[in-house]
């Protein structure tokens, strides 16, 4: 037995055919008809909240200079070359995108990141807390995915562990505010939110939130309706047109009213939910019945977090809690139960790795940040080891 715990369900979106929305949706967008040339340019020191756009209309989408090739993107289409050509901009790029140079003129749906999972619920001495750090540091660290479940109370979305009582870490609108000032001050990142719709409220209940944290000006909004494997944009796409804020919310969207708001399943499978025994199969659980056909043209997030039931005495009694036991061999670069591992097995079974590997208190491991190098490994990348929560 693979120990899996009871999974949560709602209503799956089906769709017999993709939608394509209005071209110009996103500024920018790659498919637009109006395209872009240009490069990212860093003003000031490292780490500096400002960015310039050198921009001309053309055919080209942009051209990024980074490391010791060029890469142009032509309608988002990466062609790389040895050496700069003369017709080459001038500005020279070295700022990363997502951490990497290497991710700029990569698809979006062709890395691997890690999910913080659970990402609010830091409450030390909480059984039900999942992650030792903050979001900041999360953010600080290398975290590009974070993930939550939210609850409804009098009006006011909630983010909560199972139920309220238990663990409350404040309202979805006060989270998102500090993801827009994080995200505001590194204007090269793209941060991708998958949200848990609870108590399956109308997706209306999410627009608020998300509008008064600031963030809305960033979201960036899919051109199909869903989108396949391989119509997502690049990094640099998003970042030029500074529509970095990915959002998707499990059960309960309506595209049709909220087309930013992105139906997860449509467009990412997932392995057994909240595992509690070391195997930690990669078979699709979620959604059931998905056709061979579908699982390859979706993104997957590997769920790697062990768990363990805990009776708590109360009506409706049991929940999930981390193993902490395991943890630090459940986040290893490699051996039985490990990240490293069950990342391989995916990528052995499905020919591609995983674009979300969710993991509980990612700074654990072997050493710590050990999650980072396993993304690293996915992505074919060299991971430059600093971590965890040092960063203001």
């Amino acid at each position: 037995s693979t120990g899996e715990a009871s999974v949560p369900t709602g209503p799956y979106i089906s769709y017999q055919t993709t939608s394509t929305l209005d071209d110009d949706i996103n500024d920018n967008h790659p498919d637009a008809t109006s395209t872009t040339t240009g490069s990212l340019l860093p003003t000031g020191t490292p780490g500096n909240a400002s960015m310039s756009v050198v921009s001309t209309e053309s055919d080209s989408m942009t051209v990024l200079e980074g490391g010791h090739h060029t890469t142009t993107l032509i309608n988002g289409t990466a062609t790389s070359s040895s050496t700069p050509t003369p017709s080459s901009s001038p500005v020279v790029n070295t700022q990363p995108c997502n951490g990497y140079v290497e991710f700029c003129d990569r698809s979006y749906s062709n890395i691997t990141n890690i999910v913080a999972h659970n990402s609010p619920f830091v409450r030390p001495g909480n059984i039900a807390s999942n992650q030792a750090l903050d979001l900041e540091d999360q953010l600080n660290d290398g975290i590009r995915t974070i993930q939550f479940q939210t609850h409804l109370i009098n009006g006011t979305l909630y983010l909560c562990h199972t139920n309220c009582d238990l663990l409350n870490v404040g309202t979805l609108e006060d989270y998102l505010a500090r993801v827009n000032r994080w995200m505001r001050k590194n204007p090269y990142e793209v941060i991708t939110i998958f949200m848990g719709n609870f108590d399956l409220v109308n997706p209306a209940n999410f627009s608020g939130p998300i509008e008064r944290s600031g963030l809305m000006d960033l979201v960036w909004t899919p051109p199909k309706v869903p989108m396949g494997l391989d119509d997502w944009p690049t990094l640099a796409s998003m970042i030029l047109s500074n529509k970095r804020a990915i959002f998707t919310l499990d059960y309960g969207t309506n595209q049709t009213a909220f087309p930013w708001l992105m139906d997860q399943f449509s467009q990412v499978w997932e392995t057994p939910f909240s595992p509690t025994h070391e195997d930690f199969p990669c078979t699709v659980q979620r959604p059931p019945g998905l056709p061979p056909k579908e699982i390859a043209n979706r993104m997957y997030m590997a769920n790697h977090n062990l768990n363990l039931r805990v009776d708590l005495g109360l009506t409706d009694a049991e929940i999930l809690v981390p193993n902490m036991a395991y943890l630090v061999d459940t986040n290893g670069v490699s051996g039985y139960g490990s990240l490293g591992s069950m990342a391989e097995n995916c990528t052995d079974k499905w020919g591609r790795p995983p674009n979300f590997l969710l993991v509980d208190y990612y700074n654990y491991g072997k050493p710590n940040g050990s999650v980072f190098e396993v993304a690293a490994q996915m992505n074919n990348v060299t991971y430059k080891g600093n971590c965890c929560g040092k960063s203001s």
